[in-house]
């Protein structure tokens, strides 16, 4: 018998046994009992959040807050240690504190009745109608969903998308094409990745359940992940309409207008939802995200600040200010972030952002030990919400090589949409792709995009279609040359909504590396421009930066390192499977000769120099990335070296790239 096995077995007989003592309210057995598996058991979540109920209705409430701090510290996201956090300070009296848990809780896990219901109470008893209100409506809403869905949508909030899949598509087989249901499969696709599924069932519900909120407003975000900013503003534009005077659709439909690019449109609307609401943080940091993509970096800045006075707990305002790159912290406002750090109410991701954020006041201090803390705190945060694993991805890089091979692309020679229109620049984040975005974008029959999802959506789509031996970049051996032109096809249809008549475009999403394979089958024609920058260089920068998603090898120096290493075996791979398909730009060639650069770039292309791509500085476009403001610039070599400030403290990145890569 597998001894693991028979390990997991056992743990979940005895918290079953533990489960039935409480239900049955006999406390002080059940914590016995908890504690005595707690010591063969430490790390067990299930354990901890038992342990700390039957603490709460012995009236131990410093016992069991300590447990469920624990369960937090390892599983922050986890909905239902919140709620019980919650219920410990609502009979403790402690009623703010018991606030602030509650609305963790619902933010995290929409379905849990109860928190809900506390909500409700509790901000009655502090006497803000407002959230009072808002509770009440969600509670409404819940009441009229089917039980089963309410536990399906439980097991999502806890993470459990596998078990909450395999439920929710048996209800579908008793009850076709129930809304809430496709909701929240579609919820799962979602979290998956799985985009086009995820659209194709949230269109189908908003058709059958067209007054139905809640989907609609799922439908506007995938439909904005899907980077369909048109189709996400209309169905923004619909729930404005039907509620013209609620701040909540006025900020959908002014979030949705900036992605469209209309920011003249959205900065209107933000000012209406601040009339609304006046100095809502939110909605302040939004308005400074679109001042700051218009090149407005004077104005981004005093809203951001705007937004840090009205609500100095609100970390993401401070972070905007350091992700600007140029701007540097007042001494107050570092007094003001430290003083935040000791607020418990502090939200999780605000206490990363404010992490994030001390990291560059203090760089620009120039006191490098306090910043690298302060950046491993802030990435020591968000790993812990991740589930990535170094080895998985790397494995499945290496299978890239087995599959991937000269005689694939040789069986499917003819296959694939013959544009020659696609323009992919990929790499690692921070390695200056968006420095070679903003030089090609210069040119006259070049477009710049944006970090479209197109590949990666494909690409996970033929992961959920493969399974076991045959997932993804296996099922690329098994498409017919057929599905490969189709696929071709789709991608230079799809991408059409983001250009503007020239004949080239760009495709910037750094991740589309470890795609190659499936990028030159299906767009043979496509060019493919790996921009690199020195290991420990761009090591660092990707350390000390927060990613807003799609980037969770960034967490640790050791991560970072491997995933280094592993991006450099795959792309000599694709040197030599496709010889001279791939061009290789190196940063700081760039960096000491840009016109030599530029000349051998457009000689790639097979375009005409042009000089405006030496003066990409004074291109006017806007720039969504965390370089945005760098690239407006001349082109500079203080970031060359920086991560020498850091060398003390980066051992464990060196060790990880390994001999052939560490200076």
């Amino acid at each position: 018998m597998n001894t693991a096995v028979s390990k997991d077995e056992s743990v979940s007989g005895k918290l079953a046994q533990i489960q039935n003592k409480i239900v049955n309210k006999q406390f002080a057995e059940a914590f016995a009992d908890t504690l005595a598996l707690r010591e063969e058991f430490p790390e067990n979540d299930d354990l901890l959040y038992m342990g700390a109920v039957c603490q709460r209705f012995n009236k131990q409430f410093p016992t069991a807050i300590e447990w469920l701090e624990t369960l937090l510290e390892r599983s922050p996201d986890n909905g239902r240690a919140w709620q019980e956090l919650g219920h410990n300070y609502r009979d403790m009296g402690a009623l703010e504190d018991a606030f602030q848990a509650y609305l963790r809780a619902c933010q995290l896990s929409s379905a849990l009745v109860a928190s809900w219901q506390s909500l409700f109470h509790v901000a009655k008893a502090l006497g803000r109608e407002q959230q009072a209100q808002f509770a009440l409506a969600n509670l409404k809403r819940l009441e009229q969903i089917p039980k089963p869905l309410i536990a399906i949508a439980e097991l999502i909030g806890d993470g459990k998308l596998l078990k909450a899949e395999a439920l929710v598509r048996q209800f579908l087989q008793k009850v076709p094409h129930h809304p809430e249901a496709m909701r929240l499969l579609a919820d799962i696709g979602l979290k998956f990745g799985v985009l086009s599924d995820a659209e194709f069932l949230l269109q189908c519900a908003v058709e059958f359940a067209p007054n139905d909120d809640q989907i609609r407003i799922d439908y506007v975000q995938v439909l904005r992940k899907r980077q369909y900013f048109t189709k996400a503003l209309e169905q923004a534009k619909h729930l404005l309409e039907q509620h013209p005077q609620q701040p909540k659709f006025m900020s959908l439909y002014a979030i949705n207008a900036m992605q469209a690019g209309d920011y003249d449109e959205a900065i209107n609307m933000f000012d209406n939802v601040l009339q609304a609401v006046p100095d809502d943080p939110v909605t302040l940091t939004s308005k400074g995200h679109a001042l700051k993509t218009q090149g407005h970096a004077d104005e981004a800045i005093k809203t951001y600040q705007r937004a840090t006075i009205a609500h100095p707990t609100h970390g993401e305002a401070y972070y905007s200010l350091a992700n600007l790159k140029t701007y540097k912290f007042t001494d107050d406002e570092v007094v003001n972030m430290q003083q935040q750090e000791q607020n418990k109410h502090l939200s999780y991701m605000d206490r990363v952002y404010l992490s994030f954020a001390m990291g560059k006041a203090f760089e620009d201090r120039k006191d490098f030990e306090s910043s690298f803390n302060y950046y491993s705190k802030g990435n020591a945060l968000k790993k812990k919400q991740s589930r990535y694993t170094a080895k998985s991805v790397g494995d499945e890089m290496r299978r890239q090589q087995v599959i991937c091979t000269p005689e694939l692309f040789d069986k499917h020679r003819g296959a694939g949409c013959k544009a020659p229109d696609p323009i992919f620049v990929l790499g690692l984040p921070r390695a200056g792709s968006t420095l070679v975005e903003q030089i090609l974008s210069s040119h006259s029959q070049i477009e710049g995009t944006q970090e479209l999802p197109n590949i990666l959506s494909l690409s996970q789509m033929l992961r959920r279609r493969g399974d076991g031996e045959h997932s993804y970049p296996d099922i690329l051996s098994e498409l017919t040359s057929e599905e490969i032109t189709e696929f071709g096809n789709t991608f230079i249809e799809e991408t059409q909504v983001h250009r503007h008549g020239r004949p080239f475009f760009i495709d910037k999403m750094p991740n589309n590396f470890r795609h190659i394979g499936l990028i030159k089958l299906i767009l043979p024609n496509a060019k493919i421009i790996d921009a690199r920058r020195n290991p420990m260089s761009c090591g660092f920068s990707v350390f000390k930066q927060l990613f807003a998603e799609g980037q969770e090898f960034s967490y640790s120096l050791e991560d970072i390192g491997e995933y280094y290493r592993d991006y450099v075996d795959l792309m000599n791979y694709w040197d030599q499977a496709l010889p001279g398909q791939v061009h290789r730009i190196q940063h700081e060639d760039v960096v000491a000769d840009l016109e030599t650069e530029v000349r051998r770039l457009l000689d790639y292309l097979e375009l005409p120099f042009e000089q405006s791509c030496v003066e990409y500085h004074k291109t006017e476009r806007n720039v969504r990335t965390p370089s945005s403001e760098q690239v407006r610039q001349p082109i500079f070599t203080s970031s060359l070296e920086q991560w020498k400030n850091y060398e003390p403290w980066l051992d464990p990145l060196k060790e990880a790239l390994g001999p052939d890569l560490r200076p």
